[in-house]
């Protein structure tokens, strides 16, 4: 989202924008005080509330996902808020809909970015990328909903979990063994243009030379829906399994194409590759016999009483909305944030520096039962990543395959710089 590790949707959705106690302070890092209680505060913490900010998309081509990391998000906020909130202050969010458009996304940040502490979410890789000098000039703490290792290295800018390379790197160890591969054998990959495909392309194709395997990419655009071609080009090539690092509506072309052609090699895809609405689609049976999906974070179908909670949690509060990718992906990021603000709030430095600099002591953080490191913002917060299988009576469409599980090699592979 860049491409997110969720997909497009159709519907479009609702933002659900919350307003944003004002702050008096202009924008910068100049404008720090300390309250009558002690804290140093700076732009978005006021006495009473701590204002975070949220550029997402809501009715562009990751509406589903937008929603999906919102709704997860403002339950986060919600648990926290019942619980005392933080430094006695009330935690709000204030949502920014871009509708995946860039020049959009710049025009809300610079609405919102005077009166908010950090930002919770930013969806899309090209707004990242954008506002990524902003950030870091104006010391903001910001989750992007975006996975590709270029992100990493930065003070302001926080991947949570794997990167698509280290996932694709596991993801190969996991195909060369259930598969039984052999070196000389081929895989395919087919994948997005731009960050999202060729960080992951990367990675699979660092773990397939290792094992003496060759890569056949077949590179497209997020607008193809008719992989045909694709899928005729790999099976003429021999290819005895495929990697996919696409969106949703490609996974479910080139499985059903494949499906129909008689070509049911395994398939594995990023995470963004996969929605639970699939399933319900024709297709749908062939993606729960072919389809594999690595992950960076647990599924709602495994024996994990976080992940438990959480579905527990979300059903009750949005009884009509599916559980996905998203709400993981919402949840992990908030969940951390929240974290930071809670030592931040130890320390009496609610400042954006401060903020910062808590998130930077987060060495050993615990998230939905996933480890995590962010004491070295030039590495992953963890090289481990989950296999799971798409499954229609599975909590959110899908059930876990491996736990979480790294291989040597991601640790000795070279992350691109951004």
């Amino acid at each position: 989202m860049r491409h997110t590790r969720l997909a497009p949707a159709a519907a479009v959705v609702a933002a659900l924008a919350l307003s944003a106690t004002a702050c008096s302070t202009k924008s910068g890092t100049d404008a720090n005080s300390a309250g009558g209680d002690g804290v140093k505060t700076g732009p978005g913490v006021t006495e009473k509330t701590i204002t975070l900010g949220a550029l997402t998309d809501l009715t562009g081509p990751y509406a589903s996902l937008g929603k999906s990391i919102v709704n997860a998000q403002q339950l986060y906020v919600d648990q926290l808020n019942a619980s005392g909130g933080i430094c006695g202050r009330t935690v709000k969010i204030t949502v920014k809909d871009h509708g995946y458009d860039v020049q959009k996304a710049v025009s809300a940040f610079t609405e919102t970015e005077p009166n908010v502490a950090a930002v919770s979410q930013m969806v899309g890789s090209p707004v990242v990328s954008s506002l990524q000098q902003e950030l870091e000039s104006k010391h903001l703490l910001t989750f992007p909903m975006a996975w590709a290792s270029t992100l990493l290295g930065r003070e302001y800018v926080q991947v949570v979990g794997s990167t698509y390379d280290i996932d694709m790197i596991n993801g190969v160890d996991f195909v060369v063994r259930t598969a039984k591969l052999k070196a000389g054998d081929k895989i395919g990959h087919v994948y997005f243009e731009g960050e999202y495909g060729e960080n992951a392309l990367a990675g699979a194709t660092y773990a397939a030379k290792n094992r003496k395997l060759t890569i056949v990419g077949q590179k497209i655009k997020p607008t193809d829906q008719d992989l045909t071609a694709q899928v005729t080009a790999l099976k003429q090539a021999g290819v005895k399994a495929i990697l996919i690092s696409v969106g949703p509506r490609q996974t479910a072309a080139l499985v059903g194409t494949a499906a129909a052609a008689g070509f049911a090699v395994p398939v594995l895809t990023s995470s963004p590759g996969f929605a639970p609405q699939l399933l319900a689609t024709p297709v749908g049976p062939a993606l729960e016999k072919m389809l594999q999906v690595v992950s960076p974070g647990p599924a709602f179908g495994a024996d994990n009483p976080a992940m438990k909670k959480l579905a527990d949690d979300y059903r009750a509060k949005y009884p009509k909305d599916l559980l996905d990718t998203g709400v993981v992906s919402g949840w992990n990021a908030i969940s951390v944030l929240g974290e930071d603000l809670k030592a931040a709030c130890r320390a009496k430095d609610l400042t954006r520096e401060g903020i910062a600099a808590a998130h930077r002591k987060q060495s050993k953080l615990t998230v939905l039962g996933v480890s995590l490191n962010f004491s070295d913002r030039a590495k992953p917060a963890t090289y481990q990543s989950f296999i799971h299988k798409p499954a229609k009576a599975a909590p959110g469409g899908l059930a876990n395959v491996e736990p979480a599980h790294e291989v040597p090699e991601a640790k000795t592979y070279p992350l691109p710089k951004g």
